[in-house]
């Protein structure tokens, strides 16, 4: 196995690969939802989706009977496009990211960085959905779904959206430990908030470096320094190694966000008026 084919972390089963990050620079895992309880949210969607379907031709066909047959055609199109295109575009716009069936199932898209998807991504999806599920009879999502570790169609890749379950807990990366050796450099040092990208990598790679290749370790460490270095003053003393820099700052900045959000909570309280 080659170095660069371990460069970047294996994800967790049944977790996205790339985390998302809160205000506070923790970073969260959000589960994915499994191929199976896509399927039974699908096919409930499918049941609604087929009926309205029905009762709107239907209706169509009495509204238009002594029209022609180009305009009985296009109240037909207009009907089964409006039910199967923008009718979940517009339900997923609505509710952030649900429909009927992942409301039964307990599923939600969501974007790729885990915020909520708005009207742009919902109509994406729809749009390649209409090939992709109704002319193929759902074969090419599935094998899309089977191929991606986000269990993402193409409606999910073309539009930057996967679904997750809301019913599985989100895993919370366990906080860094301080090495002893740095401790008094990183209470002292200036740390400014890192960027939510750097901030994810960081958190993703320090549990996650033992699996790496050593040639990929040591090169992934080195090029995190460098970014990580340019938020922090003084330097740490010299000749410690990469990894243990990277956990002191990690640690220090989770450290001091506990302390601000407990500082923020206390001043809610005291300026805020208690309810009841």
């Amino acid at each position: 196995m080659t170095a660069n084919a371990r460069s970047t972390p294996a994800p967790y089963r049944g977790y996205a690969a790339q985390e998302s990050v809160t205000g506070e620079g923790v970073a969260l895992e959000l589960p994915v939802a499994n191929l199976g309880s896509r399927l039974v949210s699908g096919s409930v969607d499918l049941v609604v989706y087929g009926l309205t379907t029905w009762g709107l031709v239907e209706l169509a066909a009495s509204l238009t009977e002594q029209s022609s047959d180009a305009v009985r055609r296009t109240a037909l199109i207009v009907v089964v496009v409006g039910v199967l295109v923008g009718v979940p575009a517009t339900l997923e716009a609505l509710t952030r990211g649900r429909t009927l069936g992942k409301l039964v199932m307990g599923l939600r898209v969501v974007r790729d960085d885990g915020g909520p998807v708005s009207s742009r991504h919902t109509l994406t999806r729809a749009l390649v959905g209409w090939p992709e599920i109704y002319l193929s009879s759902g074969m090419v999502a599935v094998i899309a779904a089977l191929s991606s570790s986000r269990v993402k169609r193409l409606g999910d890749q073309a539009a930057g959206t996967y679904v997750v379950s809301e019913r599985s807990r989100l895993k919370l990366a366990p906080p860094p430990e301080m090495p002893v050796e740095l401790e008094e450099w990183a209470a002292r040092a200036d740390i400014a908030p890192l960027a939510p990208d750097l901030s994810a990598a960081l958190r993703q790679f320090i549990p996650r470096a033992a699996t790496f290749a050593p040639v990929a370790r040591e090169a992934h460490g080195r090029q995190l320094l460098e970014r990580v270095l340019v938020s922090v003053a003084p330097l740490p003393p010299p000749g410690h190694h990469p990894e243990t820099v990277l956990r002191a700052v990690a640690a220090e900045r989770y450290r001091r966000d506990l302390l601000r959000i407990a500082r923020d909570q206390r001043v809610r309280e005291a300026v805020l008026p208690r309810e009841g």
